[in-house]
C-alpha cells in the first residue's frame, strides 16, 4: 500500500546492508498484528519503524517513545495499524511488554494500493535507516556495514 510499506524498505536495507549481533532480530511484522506476540517474549528493547500520522506534510518523522506509543496508533492509518494496537494491548495484559519502546514514524503522502513510495517519503528512506541505526547505537548494538 504504498507509502505505508516504508517500514519493510527500512527492514530491508537494514537486513541487506548491515550484520547485526545474534541477539538482535530485525523482523517485517508487516500485517501479522497479533502472530507477533510470542516475538515479544524476553525482549528487553522493541524498535518500530512505521507509516504513521504525524500531522505533518508527507515525508515528515517524528520520534516516540514508551507510552506515546500506544496512543499513535488510535488514529488508524491503514489495516494493520490496529494489528499492532492490539498487539501492544495485549502484550500489556500479558505482562511482556518490552521495557525500552521506541517508535520511528513517517507521516505518508499515499496509502492507495501500489508498491512504490511516493518522492517524499522515499527522500527520507535513508534518514529512517541511519535514525534506526543510532538507536540501536545507543542500545549499545553496533551494526556492521556489509563489506
Amino acid at each position: 500500500m504504498t507509502d505505508d510499506g516504508v517500514g519493510v524498505r527500512v527492514v530491508q536495507s537494514l537486513s541487506e546492508g548491515y550484520v547485526f549481533p545474534s541477539e538482535v532480530t530485525i523482523l517485517d511484522g508487516g500485517t501479522l498484528g497479533l502472530d507477533l506476540l510470542t516475538h515479544l517474549e524476553g525482549v528487553e528493547r522493541l524498535l518500530i519503524i512505521d507509516a504513521m500520522e504525524t500531522g505533518g506534510p508527507p515525508g515528515t518523522i517524528v520520534r516516540m517513545t514508551g507510552e506515546e506509543i500506544p496512543m499513535v496508533f488510535e488514529t488508524k492509518l491503514s489495516p494493520h495499524q490496529m494489528g499492532l494496537k492490539d498487539l501492544l494491548a495485549v502484550s500489556v495484559l500479558r505482562g511482556i511488554t518490552p521495557p525500552e519502546m521506541v517508535l520511528l514514524g513517517i507521516q505518508p503522502g499515499n496509502i492507495e494500493l501500489g508498491v512504490d513510495l511516493t518522492p517524499p517519503v522515499e527522500a527520507q528512506l535513508d534518514t529512517l535507516v541511519d535514525m534506526a541505526l543510532r538507536e540501536l547505537e545507543n542500545w549499545g548494538v553496533i551494526a556492521k556495514p556489509v563489506q
